[in-house]
């Protein structure tokens, strides 16, 4: 059979993409090498609770065409980001607000906070940050930082801070307002009913096959506009969208990229009603070995008796790993740049979504970037 697209990869850009595509009368096969749709926003009902099994999820955007967008797809909730700092037993509200400030120093007025953190400041004598580190003490002061950025920093990434770059962090949201919304975008919220509903509905009428792994599935053959795409079925496909790795689609010709990964620590307490009170609980001295408690109940506002908990473990990735955040310093951009231009001279093959990009997205990014693409190649 002759398809007009394969779509590798059945996450948020691929299934939009899909989507699109079906819609204009294109024949699509979509495959994914995982045994379930909507890649890292998939969410499966344990404890009829909706788990977000690859880390909390929450769609945020201030771009009204996108909110309007997937909205087709789902209801959505007006449950607000408002995460908490765990700092041993001291509990500090995120984003750094007033909250934040009130309780770690006593003050009350914006005036206050800000004269608290510009004599810490002015005490370091810090005038250009050689590393995240100083970068960081020179933004908020020594308070903030020992005990709301450094250990969660280096969990995150696997070193220490003052062995990190200054660039990571540009700025820090120091918020000098009551107000522990985490985003500041109009709209935002969580489907009702779960990611997976979503990604359903996109790829509704189209055909899914998932625990395919492309590099197994396909046989390529010549070169440039004559390049072939042939699947075991003895199906063919006119072009590619590639949502995977970059350079794993290249046989790594130049080399490995690099990326964080994550652990996911999942646990039932069906006699539990709620662990933590919170949906997002940041766990920010380093002696705690995860990152974050995820309770997935509070997404939706669950009434259920039981919970489900799971906890965050960033971890050096390796060929193999899945890879969640691409390393985007000077030395990986330099290398993505080069598989970039072999990218470019692939006539009938689109490069997509994170892995593909090799940058970091959120949702409303996605879905943009995803009809983006599908208008330039309509």
């Amino acid at each position: 059979m002759r398809y007009d697209y394969l779509v590798v990869g059945a996450g948020l850009f691929g299934a939009v993409f899909a989507y699109e595509m079906n819609k204009r009368g294109k024949k699509v096969l979509v495959i994914d090498k995982r045994d379930h749709i909507a890649g890292n926003i998939y969410t499966e009902s344990v404890l009829d609770i909706n788990v977000h099994k690859y880390g909390a999820h929450i769609f945020h955007t201030s771009n009204q065409e996108v909110w309007e967008y997937i909205n087709q797809f789902a209801t959505f909730n007006h449950y607000i980001n408002s995460p908490i700092a765990r700092y041993h037993e001291e509990l500090y509200n995120l984003p750094f607000n007033m909250n934040t400030f009130s309780k770690m120093w006593g003050v009350v007025t914006p005036a206050q906070a800000k004269a608290e953190i510009a004599r810490q400041i002015e005490e370091l004598h810090i005038e250009e940050p050689k590393n995240l580190e100083e970068q960081a003490l020179s933004l908020a002061g020594r308070d903030v930082y020992e005990k709301l950025v450094k250990g969660y920093t280096e969990k995150q990434w696997g070193r220490d801070c003052k062995d990190l770059p200054a660039f990571i962090i540009k700025r820090l949201p120091l918020r000098f307002t009551y107000d522990n919304n985490y985003f500041n975008d109009p709209y935002q919220g969580i489907p009702v009913g779960g990611y997976t509903a979503i990604i359903e509905k996109m790829l509704e009428g189209i055909e899914v096959k998932t625990g395919i792994c492309y590099q197994e599935y396909v046989e390529i053959s010549g070169t440039g506009a004559e390049k072939t795409f042939i699947d075991k079925e003895g199906n063919d496909f006119a072009k590619v969208l590639y949502t995977g790795m970059i350079d794993e689609y290249f046989g790594y010709r130049l080399g490995h990229l690099e990326y964080r990964s994550l652990r996911f620590e999942q646990e039932e307490m069906p006699e539990c009603e709620n662990y933590q009170g919170n949906a997002v609980v940041n766990y920010t001295d380093r002696e705690t070995p995860y990152t974050r408690i995820i309770e997935h109940k509070h997404f939706e506002f669950g009434k259920q008796s039981g919970t489900v908990i799971t906890k965050e473990y960033p971890a050096e990735w390796k060929p193999g790993d899945e890879p969640y955040y691409p390393v985007n310093n000077e030395k990986n951009n330099a290398l993505f740049e080069e598989y970039r231009k072999l990218a470019q001279e692939e006539t009938n093959v689109l490069f997509g979504g994170r892995l593909g990009q090799y940058q970091y997205y959120d949702m409303d990014k996605v879905i943009a970037a995803a009809l983006q693409m599908v208008e330039k190649n309509s």
